[in-house]
């Protein structure tokens, strides 16, 4: 493990990692470095609860009004929520599936791939959009409130092969954190779906970091939370600068670790 992130951080120097990103990810080795040792301490109730969270949060990002104690009650319960669309319910449950999934991943050791990825969005719009479920789009789309405008669908095919490209050439040398945070900005920037690429993005980030003994990195769904994440990506989309991206990631997930850590070592 040592080696490993002294490798990480001769890295980051050698990509010209900002100072201020570098001393965050030293914090996060830290934190890190502490969560190893607490693994034997993992509940699978504190798992399943932060979990849930996730797909609350994600889900609200996205505009589903379902609270967290209604997210619960699907998920959990089986239940229906009088008031909510039948396309909230599925995506709750779409949402919990695809988490499922990608720590089967993690579990089988499976890197990234095509089929992988075109398999977490199939689940992430099973019953809500079949046709469009696992498949790259073929009409050109618009991000709403974004200046940023994605590719044509033409070339969608070959910047995804480029965009796994880039991840085969840089998935062992780049800092877990920095490569978990560009993947997902490389991806929902091409935008390769008809929908669902904001969720499919933060489950291929979160991937990356289980799959390198972190854990899942939440952003929260709240108003400020919301912009200040859509502000970060929309300037390394337009301006071709991922500092405050990268930093905001760090930061969600240094807070997640923080708080895990929190719990498991009282």
């Amino acid at each position: 493990m040592a080696e490993k992130e002294i490798k990480y951080r001769k890295t980051s120097a050698a990509k010209k990692i900002s100072k201020t990103v570098q001393n965050i990810l030293d914090e996060i080795d830290v934190l890190k470095s502490k969560l190893d040792k607490f693994r034997q301490f993992d509940s699978y109730k504190i798992v399943q609860a932060l979990e849930l969270e996730y797909t609350f949060e994600s889900n609200r990002i996205e505009g589903n009004t379902m609270t967290l104690r209604a997210t619960d009650l699907v998920i959990n319960e089986g239940l229906t929520i009088s008031g909510k669309s039948m396309r909230e319910h599925l995506e709750t449950i779409n949402h919990q599936e695809a988490i499922a999934y990608i720590k089967h991943l993690m579990e089988k050791n499976t890197s990234l791939n095509e089929r992988e990825l075109l398999s977490i969005h199939n689940l992430i719009l099973r019953g809500i959009h079949p046709e469009d479920a696992g498949r790259y789009r073929k009409v050109q789309v618009m991000i709403k409130g974004s200046s940023h405008m994605p590719s044509q669908p033409f070339m969608v095919a070959k910047e995804m092969e480029d965009f796994f490209i880039w991840y085969d050439t840089n998935k062992n040398s780049l800092h877990p954190i920095v490569l978990a945070a560009e993947m997902h900005e490389r991806l929902v920037t091409i935008h390769p779906f008809i929908d669902g690429n904001g969720r499919t993005s933060r489950l291929v980030m979160n991937l990356i970091l289980l799959q390198h003994g972190y854990i899942i990195a939440n952003i929260k769904g709240d108003y400020e939370s919301r912009m200040q994440y859509y502000q970060t990506l929309e300037t390394a989309q337009t301006k071709n600068n991922k500092e405050d991206f990268l930093l905001f990631i760090a930061q969600i997930e240094k807070e997640s670790l923080e708080r895990y850590i929190g719990i498991i070592g009282q």
